[in-house]
């Protein structure tokens, strides 16, 4: 079955209820992510990560010291789900999503998941999401660090410079034309360069298949 591309959005958690089921590396990552977003997080997990420790401890996220519940689901629109090794749970959890209408995300199981998360490169206000569609997501972590070292700081100032370029055109000039004019010309030379540097295994791979098709023409 060919891989569903997917339907790419960003989601707006603030003051939304999210559950997060684990408590371990992968756990402490997203639910940074999601209190970076605004969400309301809630961690299921009998044990946790020195991290989640301490927002707990801070009152940052609501912990719940035991093995996922039903009743954990109420009122939540997205659950996490990073447990690798039970797939009675991660079943359960996307029958419950489809009953109850929420967005459920099992690490490393896209077959019992409606949503996939991408490798997100974050460069002050600039979010890159990078997926494969569950293709190659080895790729998508080697690009998420090559874009990394390319966004750097100065990329940063120059996209905070953008802003309070953008902010000064709204409040001194009426015309939506000419602030668009104007905010063109500033990114005028701007271009993301780069070349892909492919692995010796595929290049060898397509000069045997290049070697194949003139052997049989």
């Amino acid at each position: 079955m060919a891989a569903n591309p997917g339907f790419q959005i960003s989601l707006d958690v603030r003051g939304w209820p999210v559950l997060v089921i684990g408590g371990d590396e992968e756990a402490a990552d997203k639910v940074q992510r999601l209190l970076e977003a605004g969400a309301k997080v809630t961690v299921i997990s009998p044990t946790l990560h020195e991290v989640l420790r301490k927002l707990a401890a801070s009152a940052k996220i609501i912990h719940r010291g035991r093995h996922f519940r039903a009743n954990d689901l109420e009122a939540v629109i997205l659950v996490l789900n990073t447990i690798r090794d039970d797939r009675e749970l991660s079943h359960s959890l996307m029958r419950l999503a489809r009953e109850q209408k929420f967005l459920i995300w099992s690490v490393d199981q896209p077959d019992v998941s409606n949503v996939v998360m991408p490798a997100v490169v974050s460069s002050g206000h600039v979010r890159v999401a990078i997926s494969s569609s569950g293709q190659a997501p080895a790729l998508s972590g080697f690009m998420k660090e090559d874009l990394e070292r390319i966004l750097d700081n100065e990329f940063v100032a120059f996209v905070d410079w953008l802003g309070q370029l953008r902010e000064q055109a709204k409040a001194n000039e009426p015309d939506a034309e000419k602030r668009r004019a104007l905010l063109r010309e500033a990114l005028d030379g701007f271009r993301l360069l780069g070349k892909v540097q492919y692995p010796k295994v595929w290049l060898d791979q397509r000069a045997a298949v290049g070697a194949g098709e003139k052997r049989g023409s």
